[in-house]
């Protein structure tokens, strides 16, 4: 159990020595750029580090330009994007172009982690080969994957020789990703929460409410430090100002073995977020 993370600047280290916040801004369906750019800039004053958005979001101009004008160095923030499904299925080539559009609308000469969206049977293993030339000609500090299996990742190592560095999955509470989450720390790859506030369903887990009360803190902030105490980074997506600062408080406790075991146990092995269609993704 992961439980010596004090302020929001401590870092997890990656499987090739980079190290990640373990707190980042996620922007999924952060669609008004006005809106974006407020909330990246109220994110970076609350001390986050770390923006995480991806090809299929249409937000990355939008984060590129927001994170120039944050007034932080380019050198102190981890920026993420992912790879979308329809240019994995066109192969080599087409992988490689979509990270330079992508690298092009944030405004950026390198990435920080570039992710493979979605598992696709029969094309992802050439993904990641056009994952390792970026990395290899460093393009990008780390890459990884998400949404993939222990046996998906399995196929990639052996393929490529190169092991993800990170693993970014859907994980919460109603999904805790046992498993998978003991499988990447076994492989030393880093688990990434996206999703960790369930898109707001607190009420599904009543004892939220009670560990708030004890801690005095709110159900996400419960949350969201149990998902670190489990060896996660966590990545939050909000646009408001108080949600992002309250989200950032979350450092100065620390659940108990007893209040973690509590939290395991209300798994349901139950998404929150609907897939991609079938027939953009592994059927595995």
């Amino acid at each position: 159990m992961q439980s010596d993370i004090k302020k929001i600047s401590d870092r997890a280290t990656l499987n090739n020595g980079v190290q990640i916040p373990w707190l980042g801004l996620g922007v999924f369906m952060a669609d008004d750029p006005a809106e974006l750019s407020a909330a990246i800039s109220s994110a970076v004053q609350s001390g986050y580090r770390s923006i995480d958005t991806a090809d299929i979001y249409g937000n990355e101009e939008t984060v590129g330009r927001a994170i120039r004008n944050c007034g932080v160095p380019r050198s102190e923030l981890f920026i993420t994007t992912k790879l979308w499904n329809e240019w994995q299925a066109e192969g080599y080539e087409a992988s490689l172009k979509a990270f330079d559009r992508s690298l092009k609308r944030l405004g950026l000469s390198y990435l920080d982690l570039y992710l493979i969206h979605w598992p696709i049977e029969g094309k992802s293993v050439t993904a990641w080969r056009a994952l390792v030339k970026l990395y290899q000609e460093g393009l990008v500090r780390a890459i990884g994957v998400s949404n993939f299996s222990g046996q998906q990742i399995d196929e990639l190592i052996q393929a490529a020789g190169i092991t993800p560095a990170v693993n970014q999955i859907e994980l919460h509470p109603l999904r805790s990703q046992k498993p998978l989450l003991a499988y990447c720390q076994q492989h030393n790859i880093q688990v990434e929460a996206y999703c960790p506030l369930m898109r707001g369903r607190f009420q599904e887990v009543a004892v939220l409410a009670g560990l708030a009360q004890k801690y005095g803190k709110t159900p996400a902030q419960i949350v969201l430090r149990w998902e670190i105490q489990c060896g996660a980074v966590v990545i939050p997506k909000s646009v408001h100002a108080d949600r992002i600062r309250e989200n950032a408080d979350i450092f100065d406790f620390e659940l108990n073995p007893a209040d973690m075991a509590v939290i395991d146990s209300c798994n349901r092995d139950q998404t929150v977020l609907p897939p991609p269609p079938e027939d953009l993704r592994s059927k595995d």
